[in-house]
């Protein structure tokens, strides 16, 4: 009878599920620390260990993948004009546009030649994030490290970043396009601090490393792509998604996009 009446029960937590797996259909990358804030966004209070289960039992964790590959490296030694370390790993802020770091990441996708060999290819992807809630500014994607590439997406983070009342500070690390004489001098001709990372110290620009291994878990790692369009186009995708709609715990379980609307409207 005790076992009757078990299995004869409600499921006290039905429509919880329920709202569980209407978030995991939006945001496949969700695990069960996001959807306990996007249930909390919504009003509901839920323990966050009975988020947990709920999404144990329903078989929804997240696939995580690893890859092991050489980490694209932009230093080519002094070529140019170096900038101290203004940021010292401060990399929190609450004025939106006034630090902003950027790096270069590299992508794989293949293609098939003439002869129906698989080649390698390479794609380049230039971001620009601002510390203040980790937003994507701008950007540029390349098939090679190209000068024109980063110059354009930091032109177009310049321009964005104009409403900042403070002295704003661009970081990176000690790239070569970062040392370029154009790159120096527009940020020179703004009234911009440069910041450079101590020479192979990769922790010096954790935040912009933190993002490139999200952004490679979330849509690159476990996935093939076999083209330049391809790949760019999830790229782009993956970056808008990561500005608008991926909450942060550290954000108050808001996107980049909203943290930064929330600040100005306070």
């Amino acid at each position: 009878m005790y076992w009757r009446k078990l299995f004869d029960r409600e499921n006290p937590n039905e429509k919880l599920e329920q709202k569980i797996l209407d978030i995991r259909k939006k945001n496949k990358d969700f695990g069960y620390r996001r959807i306990y804030g996007e249930l909390r966004k919504q009003g509901l209070i839920v323990n966050k260990k009975c988020v947990q289960r709920i999404v144990q039992k329903l078989g929804i964790q997240v696939t995580s993948f690893t890859r092991k590959s050489r980490k694209y490296s932009s230093y080519k030694g002094k070529v140019g004009k170096t900038a101290p370390n203004r940021i010292h790993r401060r990399f929190e802020t609450h004025i939106p546009h006034q630090k902003i770091t950027t790096d270069t990441s590299e992508f794989k996708y293949y293609e098939i030649d003439d002869k129906g060999r698989m080649i390698i290819k390479k794609l380049y992807l230039d971001p620009f994030m601002d510390l203040c809630n980790r937003e994507i500014i701008s950007y540029g994607i390349s098939q090679c490290p190209s000068a024109e590439n980063i110059m354009k997406a930091l032109n177009a983070a310049i321009e964005i970043t104009s409403d900042c009342k403070y002295r704003r500070t661009f970081h990176s690390d000690q790239g070569w396009a970062y040392q370029m004489k154009a790159y120096v001098h527009a940020l020179k001709e703004k009234r911009i601090f440069q910041s450079m990372s101590r020479k192979g110290n990769c922790h010096d620009n954790s935040v912009m490393e933190n993002f490139f291994g999200i952004m490679k878990q979330e849509m690159y790692y476990g996935e093939t792509y076999y083209s330049y369009e391809e790949l760019k186009i999830s790229i782009e995708k993956y970056i808008k998604y990561y500005n608008e709609q991926r909450i942060k715990e550290k954000l108050g379980w808001m996107s980049p996009v909203e943290y930064r609307l929330n600040l100005l409207a306070a």
